[in-house]
């Protein structure tokens, strides 16, 4: 009897621990993810006919976040939306997003304006 109940609360410890485990997994998935972004507008290698464009996005779990070596501003939501003067011709955007551990995550947008 008493060997019955020992085995029943191992069991029992067992799964609450994986329990634990995995839920402090799950929620910890962003610090180990690392920052990420992705821009909604414009596609890369779009060919535009107006100078003035807007580059939007979103970016979770950042702490700096940069259009070609300036800095940019997120909402509490995460998304950003900047606007850029192309230059005439083909032009390359860098998005460089970092964490507060200092992992990074570099974006190349290609556009072109005739």
């Amino acid at each position: 009897m008493a060997a019955g109940r020992l085995q029943t609360k191992i069991f029992f410890s067992l799964v609450l621990v994986l329990i634990i485990g995995g839920y402090t997994l799950y929620e910890m998935r962003n610090v180990i993810l690392g920052p990420t972004v992705s821009i909604s507008s414009p596609a890369t290698g779009t060919r535009s006919t107006e100078q003035l464009i807007t580059v939007e996005g979103i970016a979770r779990n950042i702490s700096r976040i940069s259009l070609n070596d300036r800095p940019i501003f997120v909402d509490e939501s995460g998304v950003f939306k900047e606007q850029l003067l192309l230059p005439f011709g083909y032009s390359i955007m860098t998005l460089k997003a970092s964490d507060r551990f200092g992992r990074e995550t570099i974006k190349t947008l290609e556009l072109v304006y005739q």
